[in-house]
């Protein structure tokens, strides 16, 4: 008699163990599934609507943001890549900070025709939002270049030599 129950219950126990070793497979399966769907979705819903991650740094969204508004490629010393835009309403606005040295500053100020500007006194920081990454206080003492182009589109860029930091905004009215 209790050979039948033994067998009943080593049977009982593999079953289990095997439904779930299925069970934990299964659910695996549909979590890199959701994964590879949420990720497509983003990237098409990105060819749409770009997006800015301003709370992340360097993500895939951010770096091809750079390239889009930057305009030149990254190299190995661009880090630290944060952006936000603003573009609900009639005006829009873009922030971006990152860590690079002073070969990218040159190249992006020559890309963008910037020119030493000392004579804007309003840096347009009630435009501009808050974050950890973007110091008003930091910015405001840092030499500013400039461009103004038609239609009333601006770009600012501002460069820290000590923390080799970048702030470029580009905006209109």
């Amino acid at each position: 008699m209790k050979q039948p129950i033994y067998i009943v219950s080593v049977i009982f126990i593999l079953l289990t163990a095997s439904c779930d070793r299925i069970k934990n497979k299964g659910q695996a399966l549909a979590e890199l599934t959701e994964e590879k769907v949420k990720d497509n979705s983003m990237e098409r819903l990105d060819d749409v609507v770009p997006h800015f991650d301003a709370y992340k740094p360097d993500t895939k969204f951010n770096k091809q943001r750079f390239k889009d508004f930057l305009k030149v490629e990254l190299s190995p010393d661009i880090k630290n890549i944060y952006c936000f835009d603003d573009a609900i309403g009639i005006d829009a606005a873009y922030q971006f900070s990152f860590n690079c040295d002073t070969a990218t500053v040159r190249r992006i100020i020559e890309t963008h025709e910037l020119k030493p500007d000392q004579t804007t006194t309003d840096y347009a920081f009630g435009l501009q939002n808050d974050f950890d990454w973007w110091n008003k206080k930091k910015i405001e003492p840092l030499d500013l270049y400039s461009w103004q182009g038609d239609d009333h589109y601006f770009k600012y860029f501002w460069y820290d030599v000590t923390e080799q930091k970048a702030y470029y905004f580009a905006f209109d009215f």
